[in-house]
């Protein structure tokens, strides 16, 4: 099956799919299916990292799906214990290994770590990594305003994507502020929050019924119109298929609104700022 995704262009000119497929909390032998199910349904980016466990499961899939290596972005991601010049090219070599691939197309640095100091060594390594064109874009996640300004001033690729907590319930205004500034890609992670508790919020979910949509398609809209890409993830196969179908549909000026109006900058996940885990 075609992709009905539509990409956006990176600052160096590479193409990613807006949509793609997130495999956090995927056990290794269950990713194989669910990454499967995915290509099926038309999702041509993967987004796996190696603190996930499931590189090998996920390869397993783009090798049997028989699609062309060029038509799927993968991502994945370097663990913290990685970080620093010489660690972060072993941990690549290795992810890339269990994935089976011969390149990457994204790679991103999973936290800044400020207290430790390392990440302006560790996407050094990174900046080697895409000039010796194993991986075709890099980036990083979860890096705050002010660890994306030191890291433009002290190296010399503005990363292309930086992939945050975002959801209704945290709009990451400033964050999407500079990114916009900086040409650098906002990606979404927990895009749907977690649970059922934002797709229960009565204003999404008139928004759905007004367009005989799922809450969960609304909220992915409401991630496409403003321009961010998102990977929604997702093990019931009925899931999967129906987070693809929201590029056939548009929220109004008065849904937008609505949702706007639901941030409370209320995280679900870590603090950046202190969040240090090896």
């Amino acid at each position: 099956m075609s992709s009905k995704v539509p990409p956006i262009i990176l600052n160096n000119g590479v193409e990613m799919p807006q949509l793609g497929f997130g495999v956090w909390q995927v056990p290794d032998d269950e990713a194989e299916q669910a990454v499967g199910t995915a290509l099926e349904a038309g999702y041509r980016s993967i987004d796996t990292a190696a603190i996930y466990g499931n590189e090998e499961g996920t390869g397993r899939a783009i090798a049997a799906s028989g699609l062309p290596r060029e038509d799927i972005f993968v991502t994945t991601k370097l663990w913290n214990s990685d970080q620093g010049y010489d660690s972060t090219l072993r941990a690549f070599d290795a992810s890339l290994e269990k994935l089976g691939l011969d390149h990457l197309d994204l790679y991103l640095i999973h936290w800044p770590l400020p207290s430790r100091g390392t990440y302006i060594d560790t996407y050094k390594a990174l900046e080697k990594l895409h000039a010796d064109g194993r991986v075709r874009a890099i980036g990083v996640s979860n890096f705050l305003p002010e660890h994306l300004r030191r890291l433009v001033s002290e190296t010399s690729v503005v990363p292309a994507v930086n992939q945050i907590e975002l959801h209704p319930h945290l709009q990451q205004h400033a964050s999407r502020e500079l990114h916009a500034e900086q040409g650098i890609a906002t990606e979404a992670w927990s895009p749907l929050g977690q649970g059922k508790g934002l797709l229960e919020v009565p204003a999404i979910v008139a928004i759905a019924q007004k367009h005989d949509r799922t809450p969960a398609q609304v909220v992915l809209r409401w991630h496409v119109q403003l321009g961010n890409v998102v990977i929604p993830k997702s093990v019931t196969p009925s899931r999967i298929k129906e987070n693809i179908e929201v590029f056939d549909f548009s929220l109004d000026d008065e849904d937008l609104a609505a949702i706007s109006a639901l941030n409370e900058d209320r995280r679900l996940g870590p603090d950046p700022a202190t969040f240090d885990m090896s």
